[in-house]
């Protein structure tokens, strides 16, 4: 694609982290078909570290969602000149930003009021069908200004430097570079459908007793970890069993802390997203309900695998509207052993 002109386009993610990630192949798309575009990014600051060391963006932007800086937001936006922002998930605030920034070229998803009111354009998801992963919804906007790309694989990059940060990070904990590393991120902050604590005990009990080496490790990282689970998970084994949620103080750092996982596994969260993007061993537990499930929020990368609820089990333990999941009862602990299993072994 040949422009006349220079475009310099802002790509506007303001939710959750996973979500966020999600935009790291848009932004990699635009510059390579456009490649003397500006590229920037708006999202939370916690957020924002998604793009550090990405070389397909200009400029990071961010907006912590407070009303007193609505302005300040436009005021550093307006300054760069855009001409084209594409806003991947609808928010009111962002919409009238981008509008009262002057960006002439403004693309959306919908047809939402605040929308047609500040007169952006849009793309249709069409209610989600048929259903598509949320990365390739994304590149929807791209595809909006004539890029043409099918490449939704998430990217996220570590220089050497935060690479070897982690390792050391690691071995300060008795994690060693050569042992095998098992993360478990048992919460999920209500972004999807998850376990409970207790299972998640059953499940790691059960790989303790089939995976005696000293040298597999089992690595803990959600913050909402209740005390109880704690206290009880490392007795099982105070040697194998690492508990690091608490040491890890900002995004960036659980970054470069999963980028040493030879397995990771959790539900649909954001942890889970980042590690997709490092190109790590994944283990995905999703619902089978449709926005909730793997073919919309699963695992992208070749290495990994995406287990989901059956139409079976679905009929057995989740509510005949499927508001309520039955993903407690309806994948097995032996599912997912046999998932680590496989990818241990490769």
């Amino acid at each position: 694609m040949i422009f006349k002109k220079q475009k310099r386009i802002l790509v506007v993610r303001t939710d959750r982290v996973g979500d966020t990630t999600y935009i790291t192949p848009a932004v990699r798309e635009l510059k390579k078909a456009i490649p003397d575009s500006f590229i920037a990014t708006l999202t939370q600051p916690h957020t924002s570290k998604i793009f550090i060391n990405n070389p397909y963006v200009d400029v990071i932007l961010t907006d912590d969602l407070k009303k007193e800086n609505f302005w300040k937001v436009v005021k550093e936006i307006r300054k760069y000149k855009f001409t084209h922002a594409l806003l991947m998930f609808p928010t009111e605030r962002a919409a009238y930003q981008l509008f009262f920034a002057g960006i002439p070229y403004r693309v959306g998803v919908g047809h939402i009021l605040y929308e047609v009111i500040t007169f952006m354009r849009s793309v249709s998801r069409n209610n989600y069908n048929p259903i598509r992963h949320e990365a390739d919804y994304c590149l929807d906007l791209v595809r909006k200004l004539g890029v043409k790309t099918n490449n939704y694989k998430l990217e996220i990059f570590l220089s050497e430097e935060e690479i070897r940060e982690a390792i050391d990070f690691l071995k300060n904990k008795g994690i060693f570079e050569e042992d095998k590393k098992i993360f478990i991120h048992t919460g999920s902050l209500g972004s999807g459908p998850n376990w409970s604590e207790s299972k998640y005990f059953s499940l790691t009990k059960k790989l303790l007793d089939i995976l005696k080496d000293a040298s597999i490790k089992f690595i803990f990282t959600a913050r909402e970890m209740s005390k109880s689970f704690i206290d009880e998970i490392k007795k099982l084994d105070p040697n194998r069993i690492h508990i690091i949620a608490e040491e890890i103080d900002d995004l960036r750092m659980m970054i470069k802390v999963i980028s040493q996982a030879d397995v990771f596994l959790a539900s649909s969260t954001g942890p889970l997203h980042i590690a997709d993007a490092l190109n790590k061993k994944c283990i995905g537990i999703f619902c089978r309900r449709k926005v909730s499930s793997a073919k919309h929020h699963g695992v992208i990368n070749e290495h990994s695998i995406n287990i989901e609820v059956s139409e079976e089990n679905c009929k057995k333990y989740c509510s005949a509207d499927q508001n309520n999941c039955g993903i407690e009862k309806g994948l097995s602990e032996e599912e997912v052993i046999n998932s680590i299993l496989k990818l241990l072994n490769q």
